[in-house]
């Protein structure tokens, strides 16, 4: 039986969509090489991303390059998704100031297990590969990772710009973040990687793996970079470690509230990374704000409704929309707050942390001296009080969690 050819768009088609929304294409004339390739020979390319399993959720920052992938999806290209569970053990070092946490290889496996169901909600299922670099990285014996070193010298790998700020700060760098760019351009090498994706943040590893595998004779990756997501606090990237994050599988609820949060000057920029509105578009929502045809206010609601939308649907980003304004505009409660048992007098301060309603009772002590806890709508200012289980009562802790207070065990 004669085999089946792919077919693709034409190679101007695929460069206008592949360039939109990156910050570099290196080298573009090597892409065009590789995707005339694949339209004359019917085979798709290898387009690898990277994923770091350091905790269980990705984030709509993780989307940005995440659409990008899906863009060479829709043009019939295949993905393939690395789940860095033995990398993550490292801890990736870009932008780091000193040396990460290590984790086991059990968590990482853990974390990564729902990558799937997250990254489809972007990514189609079809076209699309899910591996662990444990695979190939776990069996290597010590000769073989002296080999791997012996590829790179000390003087490349402290050319990276974190590397090189904290040898000359005199801060601490381990050996085997010295090792994680290699790891990492190793599975670049394993797959036989086309064209490898990532944020700016991540240019310095994307180009090792270039240089291993021509290190390993095979034709080296093109590698393009995405901007990176402001996170929820203004200021830095959008990442797990910092909190600064909204995940792809949050409640529908606290995706529009967390969206709500972001300073104004955030949303154009979200606007263009996140909802992948065309720079048209963008231009025109940005006319409407200097011109006050658009008030902030109202053009961050449409964001925070897009971003419900995407990742779950449009009738839930309205009800999103109607209960945030009952519960903040409008001051009501929600109507399904979880009810929790309380048997006997408690102090407020552990009664919040044993319903897990704050991490800590230091967390708790700070959010009643800042007047963000309530019951049935009073402020509660004193942090030894004592709460009395007489009657059904609404807590209020900060701006978003509700717990229905409920007199006996539940038995």
């Amino acid at each position: 039986m004669k085999e089946k050819r792919n077919t693709f768009p034409p190679l101007n088609e695929q460069m206008d969509l592949i360039r939109r929304g990156t910050e570099e294409v290196l080298p573009e004339e090597e892409l065009e090489a590789k995707l005339k390739r694949s339209i004359e020979s019917g085979r798709p390319l290898d387009v690898k991303l990277g994923a770091d399993p350091s905790r269980p959720d990705l984030h709509v920052g993780h989307a940005v390059v995440l659409q990008k992938m899906r863009d060479f999806q829709d043009l019939g290209h295949q993905a393939i998704l690395i789940i860095g569970d033995f990398t993550a053990m490292i801890g990736d070092p870009s932008g780091r100031s000193k040396t990460r946490p290590a984790l086991t290889l059990d968590e990482t496996r853990q974390n990564g297990q729902t990558y799937f169901d997250q990254a489809t909600k972007i990514l189609s299922s079809k076209l699309l590969k899910i591996v662990y670099n444990s695979e190939w990285l776990a069996s290597m014996n010590f000769a073989e990772v002296i080999s791997l070193a012996s590829k790179y010298t000390v003087s490349q790998i402290l050319e990276r710009d974190d590397f090189s700020k904290r040898f000359a700060a005199e801060v601490p760098i381990s050996l085997h973040e010295l090792l994680y760019p290699l790891v990492q351009a190793t599975d670049s090498v394993a797959i036989h990687s086309d064209v490898e994706l990532g944020g700016t943040d991540q240019k310095f590893n994307l180009l090792v793996g270039r240089d291993l595998q021509r290190a390993h004779n095979q034709e080296p990756q093109v590698i393009i970079t995405c901007p990176l997501l402001v996170g929820t606090d203004g200021k830095e990237k959008m990442s797990k470690s910092l909190d600064n994050y909204i995940a792809l599988n949050d409640f529908p609820n606290d995706i529009y509230g967390k969206t709500l949060s972001i300073p104004d000057e955030l949303m154009l920029d979200w606007f263009r990374l996140v909802t992948f509105y065309p720079e048209g578009e963008v231009e025109e929502l940005k006319r409407g704000l200097e011109s006050g045809e658009l008030h902030p206010r109202d053009l961050k609601r449409r964001l925070a409704r897009e971003l419900v939308t995407r990742y779950t649907s449009e009738k839930t980003a309205l009800k999103a929309e109607e209960e945030f304004d009952r519960i903040f505009i409008k001051k009501d409660v929600p109507d399904d707050i979880d009810p929790w048992h309380v048997p006997e007098a408690i102090s407020l301060v552990q009664l919040m942390v044993d319903a897990e309603a704050v991490a800590s009772k230091g967390e708790a002590r700070r959010l009643i001296q800042g007047g963000g806890v309530s019951l049935d709508g009073e402020k509660v200012s004193d942090m030894n009080m004592m709460f009395e289980p007489e009657k059904e009562t609404v807590l209020k802790v900060g701006k978003r969690k509700f717990l229905r207070l409920v007199p006996g065990n539940g038995a």
